[in-house]
């Protein structure tokens, strides 16, 4: 059988549409939502669908971890490829620094350009979900994000608190409080 491939420039294509097609697909069901049910009352409910969706990445990730016989930490994160999201094609570029920061969010560019940035920075509390997720004990935040303004996203993993623990355990919880920066 031959193998068939394509070059990184139409496969960073594909994952660009793929990523557009996603954040319309949140933009509509939460703009749906928040005409339906209010927008505080609706703004929770699609939190709530947010933490389900990260913890689901979180679980699925440290099932993958623990097969490799690696313990859930915050190195071992990276080293699982389960529902990961692509190098290519959803950011034109990612720095390792201090803090991990990517530029030029297709998600969230689409988002400001069709000014629905509040409700598209929802779904960015699926960083601190699937982190989460993954080991409650341990949170990803933001210090920067596309959608409140800034150049870039820049993350920083740290030890969960007690209040971040008991916003992820429950919920009817307000989700938001788990990355206060995407709060304002």
């Amino acid at each position: 059988m031959e193998k068939e491939t394509i070059d990184l420039k139409e496969a960073a294509e594909i994952v660009e549409n793929v990523s557009k097609r996603i954040a319309l697909l949140h933009l509509s069901y939460a703009k749906t939502i928040t005409d339906e049910l209010g927008e505080e009352r609706g703004k929770h409910l699609i939190l709530r669908a947010i933490k389900d969706y990260g913890k689901k990445i979180g679980e699925k990730r440290r099932e993958e971890i623990e097969n490799l016989g690696l313990e859930p930490t915050p190195e071992n994160f990276s080293k699982g490829s389960s529902l990961s999201i692509p190098p290519f094609g959803m950011h034109s570029k990612i720095e390792e620094k201090e803090n991990l920061r990517a530029y030029g969010c297709v998600l969230g560019k689409l988002w400001k350009e069709y000014g629905e940035e509040e409700l598209g920075k929802l779904y960015c509390y699926v960083d601190a979900a699937k982190y989460m997720g993954f080991n409650q004990d341990i949170v990803q935040t933001h210090t920067k994000a596309m959608t409140v303004g800034d150049e870039f996203c820049e993350f920083v993993v740290t030890r969960s608190t007690d209040k971040q623990k008991d916003k992820f355990k429950d919920d009817k919880a307000d989700f938001s409080e788990v990355d206060e920066y995407l709060k304002g």
